[in-house]
């Protein structure tokens, strides 16, 4: 069996989810530390079903903030499997995607913040009553949320 051999700045010493914060905190080898917040791993999650299969096909996540994690699983030496509280679990998140993330936090963000703007969307989570509950499921309803009050 081959073993990965991963760049030493990619290798986490701490991984700890701070609950009540609702954030994720990572530090590396090299003593590089991020902080992230659930939805920013959510809408930026590496499964097919955000990113989609090849370029250019990724799908805008909305009404994602406040979202929580649910669990964190290993992946083998290399990776960490996010569940998150609206469902989606796919995620591998690589320990060097996580760097990534960490390090260009600021224009990925921003850019997120523009699509949202440009398709008018929004970061809000979409709540649905319980007459809708009733008339619509969950693939007719579009909201994306696996987890919503229907």
């Amino acid at each position: 069996m081959r073993t990965m051999n991963l760049d030493p700045r990619h290798v986490p010493e701490s991984v700890v989810y701070h609950q009540r914060r609702n954030q994720l905190e990572i530090t590396f080898a090299d003593g590089a530390t991020f902080t992230f917040d659930p939805e920013y791993l959510r809408v930026f999650s590496p499964s097919a079903e955000v990113q989609g299969h090849g370029p250019g096909q990724s799908v805008l996540q909305t009404g994602k903030k406040g979202v929580r994690i649910d669990r964190l699983t290993p992946s083998g030496h290399y990776a960490l499997q996010i569940a998150f509280s609206d469902g989606h679990d796919s995620g591998i998140y690589t320990w060097t995607y996580l760097r990534e993330l960490g390090e260009t936090y600021a224009a990925r963000w921003a850019d997120y913040l523009a699509q949202l703007q440009a398709a008018g969307a929004s970061r809000e989570p979409t709540s649905h009553t319980n007459t809708e509950a009733s008339r619509l499921s969950d693939a007719a309803c579009g909201c994306g949320q696996g987890g919503c009050a229907r």
